[in-house]
């Protein structure tokens, strides 16, 4: 009995180790500017290791930087990381954006039980479980319908307030956003 007490015991602090080192690893953060502030987001690559890899690498290079929330619903989602259509490299197009990815390819869906709660951050897709590719969105409120629908890729843990501020779309256009607020610059570390 005091084995089996003293390998639950080591397990247990193992866990608790692993968690703490992971959630203080620059390497799975990234900080997005916003107008309002910094937002910083926990990468989760335990849950989602391709999705978190490829939005670090495409915050690495600059891919990010300047990409509109082209889709923000109230009291749901704020949408953004169409690398293609949603900067102003070559001119927002309005139309196109959310329909746009990277020059990367597509990823293989990664579900998990971690539930979509305010502040998660989930992976958009279209109806095929694995197009996941840059853009991703943010959670303004529990979403318990998506939950093992759509991969769960991180969470807010600094700069809610800053999310709370992007400006909202039109309710009756889906969410689509005129003249929107953008990433102004997204890195990997805090």
């Amino acid at each position: 009995m005091k084995i089996l007490q003293l390998a639950f015991a080591g397990a247990l602090a193992l866990a608790t180790l692993t968690g703490t080192a992971f959630a203080q690893s620059a390497d799975n953060v990234i900080t997005i500017q916003l107008k309002d502030g910094p937002v910083v987001i926990e990468l989760r690559p335990d849950i989602a290791p391709k999705h978190a890899e490829q939005i670090k690498a495409l915050a690495a290079a600059g891919e990010y930087d300047n990409v509109a929330f082209h889709r923000v619903i109230k009291g749901f989602m704020a949408q953004t990381g169409d690398v293609q259509y949603g900067d102003m490299k070559d001119g927002y197009q309005a139309e196109l954006a959310g329909t746009g990815g990277s020059s990367k390819p597509d990823l293989p869906a990664e579900f998990s039980d971690v539930p979509f709660e305010r502040g998660t951050v989930g992976m958009a897709r279209s109806q095929d479980p694995n197009s996941a590719n840059s853009q991703f969105f943010i959670m303004f409120a529990p979403g318990d319908f998506l939950n093992g629908q759509y991969t769960v890729v991180g969470k807010v843990v600094e700069g809610m307030e800053n999310v709370d501020k992007i400006k909202l779309g039109d309710d009756a256009n889906n969410g689509a956003v005129a003249d929107p607020d953008r990433m102004i610059s997204v890195k990997v570390g805090k």
